[in-house]
């Protein structure tokens, strides 16, 4: 008989949005995806996440220098600058240190571009903690777009996959957790949906 192959193993890599902040540890969307995975037949492990509520680009690379790694992973996935945003930190540096992420993701997959996801920033701006607090949505939305813009640029640049999951994100505003910022358990599952087609490609791809 063959030998039995291990689960195929993915490290996630972010901020609050791939810890799931807010909610139950199995609702964040790496460990729905995981269920999704397994349902369709690919044996994927429980996530690796490295990866805290409020972290920014630099914060991540330094997280992920005291995390204890163990490449290669089967699939890397990356979605990071929200806090960057947040913090009014410039779109320049965050460019410079996510490609500096991306980097790391893809040297964490084996050097492998194809077993490497970017996710997008979800839009914060129409969630109901802004609309409290007085924010300005549509100076959100620019500014997060431009982060994404360049995200996508750099994954392209790559050839590593990048899915946009923020339209999700201003289509549900009223998706989420007892926070009012937070995506609840029903958008991390959207994002998981949107997710699953790209996972499933890249570990199809042969080792």
């Amino acid at each position: 008989m063959p030998a039995s192959r291990s689960p195929l193993r993915h490290l996630a890599l972010g901020d609050s949005y791939t810890v799931g902040e807010a909610v139950a540890a199995n609702a964040c969307w790496p460990a729905v995806l995981a269920q999704q995975l397994r349902r369709g037949g690919v044996a994927v492990d429980e996530p690796c996440l490295v990866a805290v509520t409020g972290w920014t680009t630099d914060e991540l690379a330094r997280g992920m220098d005291q995390a204890a790694l163990a490449p290669p992973y089967d699939l890397v996935t990356l979605q990071i600058g929200v806090n960057n945003q947040y913090r009014g930190r410039s779109l320049d540096e965050y460019a410079a240190q996510f490609a500096a992420l991306l980097e790391r993701a893809i040297a964490l997959a084996g050097g492998r571009v194809a077993r490497t996801l970017v996710v997008s920033i979800p839009d914060w701006g129409v969630t109901p903690f802004a609309r409290e607090q007085g924010r300005d949505a549509a100076r959100i939305a620019r500014e997060l777009d431009d982060f994404n813009a360049r995200a996508r640029g750099l994954a392209a640049s790559r050839g590593v996959r990048f899915v946009d999951i923020t339209p999700i994100s201003r289509r549900h505003p009223e998706l989420v957790a007892a926070d009012g910022l937070h995506p609840s358990a029903e958008q991390y599952a959207l994002w998981a949906d949107a997710i699953a087609p790209a996972a499933r490609a890249a570990l199809s791809r042969p080792p």
